[in-house]
């Protein structure tokens, strides 16, 4: 349950409602799998794990969610091999090629078709809204799956006014900063690796891997480009990837924050479950400030 890649937003106005509320809220708007003749459902699950019948998972100031979201798989591929005896069958019929409008109906009657008989795919998207800094956390690195989240914790919610945490409008300014090793977010230092882009139309990009960022041929590139993405690191190994629309992808934990719960075992499994998460939430809260307040120094300046 250690997040991978996050998107961040900020509410402006913070979420009162107590545990049992919460609870209810989301229950009203649990999972249910597809019908046969859906394509797409998605509903809040359990964070915990599915034999921990809980959709609200308190723990001190945030309470974790997640939210299940089955689609059926059809293939192009297959689709298009049903489809294409369909349209010769009807152009036959009508004497003519059809219109696009045509193909598109046929097309999509023919989906609907197959979607009783089509595999479903299920995913699970863990967040976390913490009380104090007033964060939504999700744990995904697109921003239209965070979207997805969003739409429906307001829709259980009632509201939920969410804007993204950092301002992606100066963003590059701030990431170019770090790359000159200037005014980094606390602790942290530049990673390995960059990728800087030019803002003309071309768009030329150039991306560096297992490199050293100070080196005179990653740094002359800031003359002409802009800084899109730049990974960060700290002594006790942590890294992440912070780009230039707010996202933060790439997170490795260090290996003694993983292996800290270790002696905890899994026979009690909520509880196990509970100080993973604790300790990843303080860890990504610890990285979240830093940032957050650099860029906003930075901006004042």
């Amino acid at each position: 349950m250690w997040f991978k890649n996050i998107r961040v937003y900020r509410l402006s106005a913070p979420l009162t409602m107590d545990q049992a509320v919460i609870e209810q809220a989301l229950a009203e708007y649990k999972f249910s799998p597809c019908t046969g003749q859906e394509a797409l459902r998605s509903g809040f699950s359990f964070p915990l794990h599915p034999s921990i019948k809980q959709y609200c998972h308190l723990q001190q100031h945030r309470w974790f969610f997640a939210i299940k979201r089955q689609e059926k798989v059809l293939p192009a591929a297959v689709i298009n091999e049903e489809l294409a005896p369909k349209l010769e069958a009807a152009e036959q019929e009508a004497g003519r090629a059809l219109s696009r409008k045509e193909k598109q109906a046929l097309k999509d009657d023919l989906i609907q078709s197959l979607l009783p008989r089509a595999f479903s795919r299920s995913t699970l998207t863990h967040g976390y809204y913490d009380a104090e800094q007033q964060w939504l956390v999700i744990n995904t690195g697109s921003a239209s799956k965070a979207e997805d989240v969003l739409a429906l914790l307001r829709k259980a919610l009632g509201s939920l006014p969410a804007l993204p945490w950092l301002d992606n409008h100066k963003l590059n300014q701030h990431l170019q900063l770090w790359l000159q090793h200037q005014q980094l977010p606390g602790t942290f230092q530049p990673g390995t690796e960059v990728e800087l882009k030019a803002p003309d139309e071309e768009g030329a990009k150039v991306r560096f891997s297992n490199h050293l960022l100070s080196a005179d041929e990653v740094q002359t590139h800031l003359e002409d480009k802009l800084v899109t993405r730049i990974s960060l690191q700290q002594p006790d190994g942590f890294r992440l990837t912070v780009t230039d629309d707010g996202g933060i992808k790439q997170l490795q934990y260090s290996e003694l924050l993983l292996e800290q719960n270790d002696e905890l075992g899994w026979d009690d499994l909520a509880a196990r479950l509970d100080a993973d998460l604790l300790l990843m939430a303080d860890s990504l809260n610890q990285a979240l400030l830093a940032i957050s307040q650099q860029v906003m120094a930075q901006s004042t300046e």
